[in-house]
């Protein structure tokens, strides 16, 4: 298997009393399909995944694997801030029929990069999947997956790729240099996306992706067909909605943006609020002016 394309982190509908909303993640997923998506991404930081206990955890993936059918590959997030915990999460995935696993980085301690090599190790041994490694400095206490360390876990023949969000296109070059071709580098800084597939990566995991799916497949469409300008002025167009997401706490912005789109999946879960009114229409003229409103 390798790991290419547009793959969005994909947002977790809520009811208004902050309960999951089963029958409208069948609908958002289809909707994304629909628009070109080249595979769905559950229980990420957008899917709110550290606000959901297991039980519904099992249920999102069990939903979306039975729902989505093998139209695209359906992945999973069982990252967790202890080993024991990831294993136990990757294995429900493996069970529930997940094509294949990505894992962050422990984000309350500070592990030491052996201390990540072995935690990642331990999850791969543990399971058939594929799995994606996942570099998040900002949002893991600045814990940093090193490109030596993603080299030495790229040896490990069902660890296939990482997603990498430092936004540090060095970092995310050094990833590609030391990895194997079979190992997919994707980018998780959505400004970023035509930059890094310049530099060797295979695709993005995108949060804007929730809300502008086509104009991310494009990026990625435009590229692999040899449309470099193509895909450079999508990339382009995408930059104001990117940047409207920090309105908000996240994934506060990704649900802001599709309530202005009509394609309303609810709110976060508390404390994450709803933007206020004036920011609100600073969500519509990011959206206007990328061409979706």
């Amino acid at each position: 298997m390798q790991i290419r394309g547009i793959i969005p982190p994909v947002a977790t509908p809520m009811k208004a009393n902050e309960d999951l909303d089963i029958p409208r993640l069948k609908w958002f997923l289809d909707h994304l399909i629909a628009n070109g998506v080249h595979g769905v991404f559950v229980l990420g930081t957008n899917s709110e995944f550290y606000a959901l206990d297991e039980a519904e955890k099992q249920l999102v993936v069990a939903t979306a694997v039975e729902h989505v059918k093998h139209r695209v590959p359906v992945f999973a997030g069982t990252g967790a801030e202890t080993t024991r915990e990831a294993v136990r999460l990757t294995k429900m995935a493996e069970k529930e029929g997940a094509d294949g696993v990505s894992v962050i980085t422990p984000y309350f301690v500070l592990p030491s990069q052996q201390e990540i090599y072995d935690h990642y190790r331990r999850i791969a041994e543990a399971t058939k999947l594929p799995v994606v490694l996942y570099n998040n400095p900002a949002t893991c206490g600045g814990v940093k997956i090193e490109p030596d360390t993603v080299g030495r876990l790229a040896e490990i023949p069902n660890i296939l790729g990482v997603k990498d969000s430092s936004g540090d296109l060095t970092n995310t070059i050094e990833y590609v240099r030391v990895t194997p071709d079979r190992f997919s580098v994707l980018m998780g800084r959505d400004t970023l996306i035509y930059s890094a597939m310049v530099l060797g990566a295979r695709g993005a995991v995108p949060a804007t992706g929730n809300i502008a799916p086509r104009l991310l497949a494009d990026i990625y469409g435009c590229f692999v067909r040899g449309d470099l300008a193509g895909s450079l002025a999508a990339q382009r167009k995408l930059h104001p909605v990117r940047m409207a997401l920090t309105l908000g706490t996240a994934p506060g912005g990704v649900k802001a943006a599709l309530d202005c789109l009509g394609l309303s999946i609810g709110p976060c879960r508390s404390p994450v609020a709803p933007l206020p009114p004036d920011k609100m229409q600073k969500m519509r003229g990011a959206l206007q002016a990328a061409g979706l409103l």
